[in-house]
């Protein structure tokens, strides 16, 4: 019995320890539950906290990958528009065909292209006419054994006439000029008087120089109007036998310089009358060091009026060159691209001097949208076309005289072409989703839209500056050539002769014929400047002398002739 009664309690203890052990085991298990719900509720408090911070660095993201893919589009357009200006074509020549700079339009089917030469359908050129140059008669007989008849052998009769024909050749001959001075002797015997009387020399460009005038003509002419290398020059004449001397020759343009300063001077005097005039400017390297100038860049900038040029060369491109060249009281209209020192120039400001923009500067901005963004091509040659029409109604007006009825109709219908381009350019601007290159392009239209429509009341004003592009051209054949100037006194130099060259040029006047003239009276003058320059330029000759002076390249002749 006891043993029964101690076995029931030490299990019912055993039970009591277990249930304790249990209820011990839970409240550690219900703690570290609340421990962790505790972590948990802290840790997803933080991760609340930073759902709003990983948010706003995802719209960093997406704003920063926008970013970036519209500088990735625009490096892309700035490629292919690099392309196209370094390998592209470049004439910007007027044409009543439809030219867009080879941007192809998708909604139009592609035409094949021209064969180069003479086109079908189109007038031949005309003959040229060389009655002017001198004639060398040659005549050409039949040899002796062929004045026999070959069957019987009897002597041919003269017929007492030939059969003539021409052909053209040259001629180049270096030669030295010997001048032989006849010598008298006195027979008197007056002793204030020399005993002998030599002739004198005749006269020389360069009086101390060996060379004659006719070289300094030919090295004048190959520098700075066909802008040959001095070099190749030389090379040139050493062929036909003449050997020059580098430093000779540079030393003699330096003492050519002071003869042409008065007729560059008498031109910029002229130049000043112009009613409107065209400005452009293009590098112009000049190899000396110069107080406060880095590099060796300097600018050469072209003024151009209806009939006369002036080059001016300086280490600048501010406003002050195109500033002062013009006088103060200067009147009229500068045709211009949008460089803003034109804008800057104290007549500009004060209204004396009115800006007239130029189309095609405006053009290549189309242009170049699309060739540098392909989906936006479209809108470019829509653009374009308007352009197109604008040049072609403007020629369309400008056939017809002033205050004729045909004028008025063709200056009616350019108006309202300009009125409807303002009308769609405003309509464009103000859609909210019009591209930025879009954009960027309109509103330069629509700040200089005044200065390009000045034509519109002004029949004389162009609607381009391709006229004075075509001038400054020849002078960047001349940079490519032979890089520049090596010395201040030949960059003037060389901005007189091409502004001396290119005035001739628009009077078709002969160079090589009026340099010689020109020289023939320094030589004259004792190798010193002619007397009275300005009266050696094209607006003071008299007809006779003009018209011995200018040359024609082509007459009106029967092309069948």
């Amino acid at each position: 019995m006891d043993v029964l009664l101690r076995s029931i309690m030490s299990a019912s203890l055993v039970e009591r320890i277990s249930v304790d052990e249990q209820l011990q085991s839970l409240a550690t298990l219900v703690q570290q539950l609340r421990q962790e719900v505790g972590e948990l509720r802290r840790e997803n408090a933080e991760l609340r906290c930073e759902v709003g911070y990983w948010k706003s660095r995802h719209a960093d993201a997406v704003k920063r990958n926008v970013k970036l893919q519209a500088e990735l589009d625009q490096a892309k357009a700035e490629i292919r528009q690099l392309k196209d200006e370094r390998f592209g074509k470049q004439s910007e020549k007027q044409s009543a065909s439809d030219r867009s700079n080879q941007l192809d339009d998708p909604q139009q089917p592609k035409t094949p292209k021209n064969k180069r030469g003479q086109q079908p359908g189109r007038p031949a050129p005309k003959r040229r006419d060389y009655s002017h140059l001198p004639v060398r008669e040659e005549t050409v007989d039949v040899p002796n054994e062929a004045k026999v008849c070959s069957c019987c052998g009897k002597p041919l009769a003269d017929l007492g006439f030939s059969e003539d024909g021409e052909q053209l050749e040259i001629e180049i001959n270096v030669y030295r000029r010997k001048v032989r001075r006849k010598r008298y002797r006195r027979t008197c015997n007056c002793r204030r008087q020399p005993r002998t009387v030599t002739a004198p020399m005749p006269p020389k460009v360069l009086p101390k120089s060996r060379y004659g005038t006719s070289i300094w003509v030919h090295l004048l002419l190959e520098k700075f109007h066909l802008q040959r290398p001095t070099q190749r020059t030389i090379e040139q004449l050493r062929l036909l036998g003449l050997s020059l001397a580098p430093g000779t020759i540079a030393d003699g343009l330096k003492r050519i310089e002071s003869m042409m300063t008065p007729v560059y001077e008498a031109i910029r005097t002229h130049h000043q009358q112009s009613a409107y005039f065209h400005a452009d400017e293009t590098r112009w390297r000049v190899f000396v060091e110069k107080a406060g100038k880095i590099g060796h860049r300097w600018w050469l900038w072209l003024f151009a009026g209806k009939d006369s040029v002036v080059f001016v060369l300086d280490p600048s491109r501010s406003h002050d060159v195109p500033q002062s060249h013009f006088a103060d009281n200067v009147q009229g209209v500068l045709m211009v691209d949008r460089y803003s020192a034109y804008k800057a120039m104290q007549q500009v400001k004060d209204g004396q001097l009115v800006l007239a923009f130029c189309w095609a500067h405006v053009r290549r901005d189309f242009v170049r949208v699309g060739k540098g963004y392909p989906e936006l091509k479209t809108w470019a040659l829509q653009w374009l076309g308007r352009i197109r029409e604008l040049y072609r109604l403007n020629r369309e007006r400008l056939r017809h005289a002033p205050q004729t009825a045909e004028f008025a109709v063709a200056d009616a219908r350019l108006r309202e072409h300009v009125v409807s381009m303002a009308a769609q350019r405003d309509a464009e601007l103000s859609d909210e989703k019009l591209r930025e290159p879009c954009r960027k392009a309109l509103v330069s239209l629509t700040e200089h839209w005044s200065g390009l429509t000045l034509f519109v009341d002004d029949a004389r004003i162009p609607l381009d500056n391709n006229y004075g592009e075509r001038l400054i051209r020849n002078p960047a054949v001349g940079r490519k050539n032979y890089y520049g100037s090596g010395s201040e006194w030949s960059g003037r130099l060389a901005t007189m002769m091409f502004s001396i060259f290119a005035t001739l040029v628009l009077w078709k006047i002969n160079p090589r014929t009026w340099l010689e003239w020109y020289f023939e009276a320094c030589a004259a003058n004792g190798g010193r400047a002619a007397d009275k320059p300005a009266s050696f330029l094209p607006w003071n000759l008299p007809e006779a002398r003009l018209a011995e002076l200018q040359i024609s390249t082509r007459v009106d002749t029967d092309n069948t002739s």
